[in-house]
């Protein structure tokens, strides 16, 4: 035994401390560094630059449903049903997904009141495969709907989607008509139905039922479209306007009505029901 061996052996060292897990984290808008705690409590926004970041579906429906609200059942679909493979099997990538959520797949309903309104609150989940839209998700936005003709209240579906589902193929599009009729039977019930658009909104789910509220209403900075905006410049080959596709240029044009701060959003869509689904006198 050498030396400092004996000595490092000798000397009450104290244990070595410990610290949590991701203390800090970086704001992709302004780069900061943020505690992780101030960063959450503060609803996922950057308390500097204002830039929203992306949160799963538990917590969403908890920020704009009161307390007591009913998560209904995911529905149960055929899974891989074209036996889909690239580089793993899709139903090695669902498991993937299903390890890291709380919930079997992409789009969660809650069923309960916004500020003493009775509402029907749908949630897409970027944090599943890209909230990805295939036939689970589309059963799911169906079965909400469904729920809201049923308490004859109003829809809130929160999109957050990279597009269709490609390891479901042509069932994965289906979905869009099959959302879309939901959409229809609403209005014909003089049942109001109000998109809140989050980043990222793109896809086959922008082409669909993200775009057919009586009301659009985005987070700041979101960014919506349907193709990607290098895609579009390839395309038609121009440059495309500075903020393109961000929730702010899209109200100035008229494809969103209003841009609304997280913390404001549950009083935002208590005040529109009540717009649009006036209470009975008691």
């Amino acid at each position: 035994m050498n030396w400092f061996t004996r000595v490092r052996n000798s000397l009450p060292f104290v244990a070595k401390r410990t610290t949590e897990e991701n203390l800090w984290v970086k704001c992709p808008g302004c780069q900061e560094m943020l505690f992780t705690k101030e960063y959450e409590e503060n609803l996922n926004v950057c308390p500097r630059c204002g830039h929203h970041g992306r949160i799963g579906a538990d917590r969403r429906l908890t920020l704009l449903l009161d307390d007591g609200f009913e998560v209904l059942d995911q529905p149960e679909v055929r899974e891989d049903p074209l036996k889909f493979r690239d580089s793993k099997k899709y139903t090695d990538r669902l498991k993937q997904a299903r390890a890291k959520n709380p919930h079997a797949d992409a789009f969660t309903v809650g069923s309960g009141e916004i500020e003493g309104r009775p509402a029907v609150v749908g949630v897409q989940d970027f944090g599943f495969m890209g909230g990805s839209m295939g036939m689970a998700v589309g059963t799911a936005f169906c079965r909400g709907a469904e729920r809201a003709l049923t308490r004859k209240c109003g829809y809130v579906v929160v999109t957050a989607a990279g597009g269709a589902r490609m390891q479901e193929g042509i069932l994965s599009l289906m979905q869009m008509p099959k959302a879309t009729v939901m959409t229809r039977r609403l209005k014909a019930a003089g049942l109001p139905y109000i998109v809140l658009l989050t980043d990222p909104t793109t896809g086959g789910v922008t082409a669909s039922y993200a775009m057919l509220g009586d009301v659009q209403i985005a987070e700041p900075g979101a960014l919506i479209g349907f193709a990607g905006q290098r895609v579009i410049q390839d395309t038609i080959r121009e440059k495309l306007p500075e903020g393109f596709q961000r929730a702010e240029y899209l109200k100035e044009h008229g494809m969103v009505d209003m841009v609304v701060k997280r913390h404001d959003l549950r009083e935002t869509l208590a005040t529109l029901l009540d717009y649009l689904q006036p209470r009975a006198a008691a």
